[in-house]
């Protein structure tokens, strides 16, 4: 009997290479034929390689483009129709619709998405409409639904996009769970000295770390504003900020990137690949996103021991106890922001108290292995009850 055929469909090749890098590799593992499928990227042929699985490049738009939403659905068809996969499952908004138009029309019997967040939370309009009847579509088309975090099924739940019956939670939730192998304290030991150094930070500051698209939707702006005041009162206080600007699709206004700019105690480094390292120079990690599927980064950052303060958002409340292994504040509300940052950062017993327990709850709740393994086991029950 040969293996069965699955498929992962993406938009961008940055989700597999690193959210999902090491479930792919679980799933691979795990007696099947794997497909990726994304945008073309300079190292997803050498990332599939690696991990047992192929690789098919179909360009995607991640905004609405008819023409190129067009071409991209016809690959995807042509794709599915020639392996004729036992399974397909997507993730992120633009791949969700293209693959689940394209599974319905070439007859894949088992058709997966899992929801990551909603963006037309925060459009207005007619992109609203649309993009909203976009994972309605996707609900309405796919055989099997899951969230990546409870509290984000039920807003899907709420806002009409799925039935409670047809749409779950893996596990504890997550998409993938944290590599705590990577996400090691001990094993990152020497970053903390050597990422200060690097940046020019004493080693007796206190730094907060933000990870993730420097945009308006991750309140990035609100930080920037927040951690201006909290920084007027503390001399020793720093701001690492980690991940790539989209002046395309979500620009940050002039003046939080004058601020950025003009505060040599702001340091923004762009991507990384390794921004573990980063959250280990740190001492408190903060996400005021206004909206989340999830927020792995933030589970991340517990596994190194750092407190969070983030943002009383769907997908947020799951990844941050409140009071417990950091602090929600109000989406938007830069002074109630500043007042959590300062007040964390002057209580260095609260930051240790919270960040063991967050460090606790990453290894009971989510560690990788744990996770990845839960969705092998959902894939076999569904190959199996076909």
């Amino acid at each position: 009997m040969s293996a069965p055929r699955l498929c992962r469909v993406v938009t961008v090749p940055m989700t597999f290479e690193t959210l999902l890098r090491d479930q792919i590799a679980c799933v691979a593992a795990a007696g099947v034929e794997l497909t990726l499928v994304c945008s073309p990227g300079e190292g997803m042929a050498a990332l599939a390689q690696r991990s047992g699985a192929s690789f098919e490049a179909v360009p995607m738009a991640r905004q609405l483009s008819p023409a190129h939403d067009a071409r991209s659905l016809a690959a995807l068809v042509r794709l599915f129709r020639r392996v004729r996969f036992d399974l397909v499952h997507s993730s992120t908004p633009k791949a969700g619709l293209l693959t689940a138009l394209a599974a319905r029309l070439a007859g894949v019997p088992l058709r997966l998405h899992t929801f990551t967040g909603q963006p037309w939370t925060e459009l207005t309009g007619a992109m609203r409409v649309a993009a909203r009847q976009a994972d309605r579509t996707i609900a309405r088309l796919d055989t099997h639904l899951y969230a990546d975090s409870h509290s984000q099924r039920e807003f899907l739940i709420a806002e009409r996009i799925a039935r409670a019956d047809r749409l779950a939670v893996v596990g504890a939730g997550s998409i993938s769970g944290v590599d705590l192998r990577r996400f090691d304290p001990a094993a990152l030991s020497d970053a903390r000295s050597e990422v200060r150094a690097r940046l020019g930070i004493d080693a007796t500051a206190r730094v907060v770390v933000f990870v993730g698209r420097l945009t308006r939707d991750k309140g990035a702006r609100e930080l920037v504003e927040a951690f201006t005041i909290v920084a007027a009162a503390r001399a020793d206080v720093h701001l690492l900020l980690v991940g790539p600007l989209e002046p395309e699709r979500d620009p940050l206004p002039g003046t939080t990137l004058a601020a950025i700019e003009a505060n040599p105690r702001i340091h923004a480094v762009g991507f990384s690949a390794e921004p573990e390292r980063y959250l280990a120079a740190s001492d408190l990690f903060c996400l005021p996103s206004y909206r989340e599927g999830f927020g792995s980064v933030a589970i991340e950052a517990g596994a190194l021991g750092l407190p969070v303060v983030a943002t009383r958002v769907t997908g947020l409340v799951d990844a941050v106890v409140d009071g417990e292994t950091g602090c929600l504040v109000p989406a938007k509300d830069t002074p109630a922001l500043a007042r959590s940052l300062g007040d964390l950062l002057d209580d260095a017993d609260a930051r240790r108290r919270l960040g063991a327990a967050g460090l606790r709850r990453a290894h009971e709740r989510f560690d990788a292995a744990a996770v990845n393994g839960a969705l092998v086991r959902e894939y076999r029950r569904l190959l199996e009850g076909r």
